[in-house]
């Protein structure tokens, strides 16, 4: 009866902790897919979270980036191409942009295979996300060109 009362006075905190512990075991990335895009004209990728840290890459106006760990006031990203680094935080915004992830993507008059080609993006074009719809993205370029260009060809989402 003694044993019965400890295990049931014990097993609420045992179940608590062992939540915590795995919890705590699952790297900070894991279902961290939040998009950010660069604020600033040239921002630099740090390779780690420190104004001291060796530069990693310049990174351009309305760049896309996915956050995948946190520390203090730094993000640690990857790009579409898989490069990985640290950007301060206050130097990010969530205006949602996508780049362009095939060698040419062609910019069309609606959301569909059926609608003229008005124009053509090509690898690692940033666009500022307008719209969605089935599968397709309204996008507006930095050139103000506007369009839609199928899902499968952008990276961000």
């Amino acid at each position: 009866m003694v044993l019965h009362h400890v295990v049931r006075k014990l097993l609420p905190r045992l179940v608590l902790a062992l939540g915590v512990t795995a919890a705590a075991a699952v790297p900070q990335f894991a279902g961290a897919q939040q998009l950010l895009t660069i604020k600033g004209e040239k921002v630099n990728m740090r390779a780690a979270p420190s104004l001291r840290s060796d530069v990693l890459w310049q990174l351009g106006r309305n760049y896309p980036v996915k956050v995948v760990q946190r520390k203090g006031s730094w993000v640690k990203v990857i790009d579409f191409e898989g490069d990985r680094g640290w950007i301060a935080k206050r130097l990010t915004a969530t205006t949602p942009h996508y780049v362009v992830k095939s060698p040419r993507a062609n910019l069309r008059a609606g959301a569909g295979t059926k609608h003229r080609v008005i124009g053509q993006a090509q690898y690692g074009d940033v666009f500022r996300v307008l719209e969605q719809r089935r599968g397709w993205v309204r996008v507006r370029g930095e050139d103000a060109r506007t369009g839609w260009i199928a899902r499968g060809l952008l990276w961000g989402w």
